[in-house]
């Protein structure tokens, strides 16, 4: 591949991520400090809401009637002045939730414009988009790098970034520059102009009515359920932390991004040593496992549990997501692998994580009462709850699933990331 062309489609991939990672991780912190603490669970709510009405907007206005860089840039540029309005809103919550919404509505979908705008370009998807999509990842990890150890430079002493709004205005001028920059990528014309695009084949159901069978509902219904302890992490891991005593929250999270980023390369082997179904079933172990580490390291707290607990999220994620990604790419014909794929992100990031972020939402009011925080050994009780659900869930799917997808003479080589 032209190594220009790579160089600006990893750029693009690193502020597409960079963008995401900056407020995602810090938000309930920033919410907490600012009279929000019990609704911390809405921008992780509002989140799956934009994630569900992404494919409409792609499959149906966008792939059919604009260039793809042009939507890219425009999407951007307008989730900036969403965002710049955000924390100007922080003593009305509604008002402040509504914006966010607003801002994920123009955010979401710009995660598959950005890989249709990528796969249009390279020559070889399997060797070239892995090299462009781990600058994504990197791009995550600086911006919870820059918000730790960058941003603190321009407050006051003892004045945690996290708990500013900087974070949402650097997320607010990430986001216009990368939405001006996508105006300079190659020309992408829509993928699907002149074509009929349906309902149905955007929600996944012909996918389903091909691919069904009770191993596949077993792998959907169990994708979806591990997404209900998933929003745990993502909503409360940043306020533990900073109960916990932790300063650097955003760049602690990152650790989690690492880890994704040095299990992604391990996935080829594990996956023909150990088959679907256990590699499925070793990224749902990683969801008790880390889990029971926040809860038993949360009453001291022991520091080392809780980063082992962090770092785990590359288990989790990897096994389970990528996994289940290539599981259903070996399922799929050609006519619906695309489909197939959407359906998997409808189910775990858009109705998975909406309920998740639902759920981990009143659990945590419940335990918070009229309190403003979490005592430690609340946070142990709390943590207990989203391990015995992802224990159950793990329990199921090893019981009920079945599926032999790869033939014994699979090697390493034929998967690929």
């Amino acid at each position: 591949m032209n190594r220009l062309l790579q160089a600006k489609l990893s750029l693009m991939m690193f502020l597409e991520f960079f963008v995401w990672g900056a407020w995602y991780s810090t938000v309930a912190v920033y919410m907490t400090v600012n009279g929000m603490e019990n609704l911390t669970h809405w921008p992780f709510t509002v989140n799956p809401i934009a994630a569900i009405a992404a494919p409409f907007f792609v499959g149906l206005i966008a792939d059919r009637y604009f260039a793809t860089e042009k939507v890219l840039g425009f999407l951007h540029i307008l989730g900036a002045v969403f965002m710049f309005l955000t924390p100007m809103a922080v003593d009305s919550p509604v008002i402040f939730i509504l914006l966010l919404l607003a801002y994920n509505l123009c955010y979401m979908p710009t995660m598959s414009l950005a890989n249709t705008l990528s796969f249009h370009h390279i020559q070889d998807q399997e060797k070239d988009f892995p090299i462009i999509r781990v600058f994504g990842t990197i791009g995550w990890i600086v911006a919870g790098l820059i918000i730790s150890f960058v941003l603190g430079q321009f407050l006051a002493e003892n004045v945690i970034p996290e708990e500013t709004a900087l974070p949402l205005y650097l997320t607010s001028a990430a986001s216009l520059l990368l939405g001006l920059y996508s105006f300079t990528l190659p020309h992408t014309p829509p993928p699907a102009a002149g074509e009929e695009i349906s309902i149905r084949s955007i929600v996944g159901i012909d996918a389903i009515k091909k691919l069904g069978s009770k191993s596949f509902y077993v792998f959907l219904a169990s994708s979806l359920l591990i997404c209900i302890p998933l929003a745990a992490y993502y909503n409360f891991t940043q306020i533990f932390l900073g109960d916990a005593g932790f300063d650097n929250i955003a760049a602690t999270l990152t650790i989690g991004q690492m880890s994704e980023a040095l299990f992604m390369v391990l996935i080829p082997a594990m996956f023909v040593r150990l088959g679907v179904k256990w590699m499925l079933a070793a990224g749902m172990f990683a969801w008790v496992l880390r889990y029971a580490f926040f809860a038993l390291g949360a009453t001291d707290p022991i520091i080392w549990m809780i980063i082992t607990g962090i770092a785990l999220h590359g288990i989790c994620y990897d096994f389970f997501f990528v996994t289940g990604q290539i599981y259903v790419d070996k399922k799929s014909t050609p006519d619906i692998r695309g489909q197939a794929q959407g359906l998997i992100v409808l189910i775990t990031y858009g109705v998975g994580m909406l309920i998740g972020a639902q759920v981990a939402g009143q659990v945590y009011n419940a335990f918070l009462g009229t309190a403003s925080s979490l005592s430690l050994a609340q946070w142990h009780d709390f943590w207990w709850i989203p391990a015995i659900f992802a224990a159950g869930v793990m329990i199921f799917f090893i019981v009920f699933f079945n599926d032999q997808v790869l033939d014994e003479d699979t090697t390493a080589e034929d998967i690929t990331v």
